[in-house]
């Protein structure tokens, strides 16, 4: 169970980080009396947060709340639990026998988060094919473009032996025709990590979410800053629903707080960009913490204040092993979001249960804790033999590869 929290903003889901974007040279300034930057000031670009078309106050509320809320399923596998849940019959797509083929149309593997998730993906399919239950998993790589995709997709569908169809899609919108095409073909379809405008899958598996991402932070930063501290927003980029409805949740908490936010940044994900806004931001003032929608290149912004000289902010940055060790030799304030990497293993888990005729759950939401001060010695004496760009809770452990198919990526 987590730890309770009182809930700043009201009672009471990548991909997640995508290639480098277009972001100002210098730090946008803020409005006056902070708050944050407009679209003139970041070259046109809507910025979003609490007040743009990307908060939707209902899903805000429910999100927030499934923090709190006690999953089900077995307390060891978390890619196995889920909250809330609403099962659906499978009876239709039971099938005996085995060496069933599992077609994976994945956005990209752009990204560390990325590529720790689908070597925890391949390894739990090596288990199922040791079963005897998966034969051939088929893969395709968009390489984050939409039209790949939607042609691999309907290439999938056109050979028409794929016994499952799993969909990590790029974007939203953009691919639903392509999901709704699959679903039509009579596969059972599993949509996992981004939605799409549709409900025909048999099972949408994610974790609780973007505001609950966002709102963790940003409760974070209220809770150990005083009134009246300053606060800089560092996004990938604009326009992806997941980070935007990450910023909108700590837009929302630290306009309903006594904090100033000097401004948000778009930095591409890139270290380099985001070393470069820090400084900037620091020679014109103090910033008390920094508010992150992803935690690639939180190292870079911890190395500005050292370099500046100037004393650590109180810091969300994510569970990646790079900052969760800068945390532990600094003595950071600082708390590790989480988008729950162990996700990978659950859709190739759903797709046997599917074919053994077993109810999923239609929308199958997986928890979603934060790295926590006196949970971060040990995680890292647990993942201390992984790289760099490792996520801490990839949930793979228990795979027959831990720990050489992660080390040796």
């Amino acid at each position: 169970m987590r730890r309770t929290r009182a809930l700043l903003a009201g009672a009471a889901v990548a991909t997640l980080f995508l290639t480098a974007a277009c972001t100002t040279d210098t730090p946008t300034d803020a409005p006056e009396g902070g708050g944050e930057t407009s679209a003139e000031e970041t070259g046109g670009e809507e910025t979003g947060g609490a007040d743009s078309e990307w908060f939707v106050q209902a899903d805000y509320d429910r999100q927030l709340a499934q923090r709190d809320v006690e999953p089900e399923g077995p307390a060891d596998q978390p890619w196995l639990q889920a909250i809330e849940p609403e099962y659906v019959d499978t009876a239709e797509f039971a099938s005996e026998g085995g060496d069933k083929t599992l077609c994976f149309s994945n956005a990209s593997v752009s990204n560390p988060w990325r590529v720790t998730g689908f070597i925890t993906m391949q390894q739990q399919v090596e288990v199922l094919q040791e079963e005897g239950v998966i034969g051939e998993f088929r893969v395709s790589d968009a390489a984050d473009d939409d039209n790949k995709q939607i042609s691999d997709i309907q290439a999938f569908v056109a050979a028409g032996d794929c016994d499952a169809i799993i969909i990590s899609p790029s974007t939203t919108a953009t691919l639903t025709p392509a999901v709704e095409a699959a679903c039509e073909s009579g596969k059972p379809v599993i949509v996992f990590d981004r939605g799409v405008e549709t409900d025909c899958m048999v099972t949408f598996i994610h974790p609780i979410g973007g505001y609950a991402y966002g709102a963790d932070g940003a409760e974070f930063l209220v809770d150990n800053l005083d009134e009246g501290s300053t606060v800089l927003a560092l996004r990938i980029l604009p326009g992806v629903d997941v980070l935007e409805n990450r910023w909108a949740a700590a837009d929302k908490i630290f306009s309903e707080s006594g904090l100033e936010v000097v401004g948000q940044e778009f930095t591409g994900g890139d270290a380099a960009q985001i070393k470069d806004i820090v400084t900037q931001y620091l020679q014109r003032g103090d910033v008390d913490g920094i508010w992150m929608d992803a935690g690639d290149g939180a190292v870079a912004a911890v190395e500005a204040f050292e370099d500046a000289g100037k004393p650590y902010p109180v810091f969300m940055g994510e569970d990646e092993m790079s900052f969760l060790r800068k945390w532990q030799e600094t003595d950071m304030t600082a708390i590790g979001a989480v988008y729950s990497n162990f996700q990978w293993r659950t859709p190739i888990l759903a797709a046997q249960m599917i074919w053994a005729g077993e109810e999923v759950p239609s929308e199958w939401v997986l928890p979603q804790e934060p790295i926590e001060a006196d949970e971060l010695d040990a995680y890292l004496e647990a993942n201390s033999e992984m790289p760099s760009l490792h996520y801490a809770k990839f949930g793979g452990e228990d795979l027959p590869g831990y720990p050489e198919a992660w080390t040796d990526r």
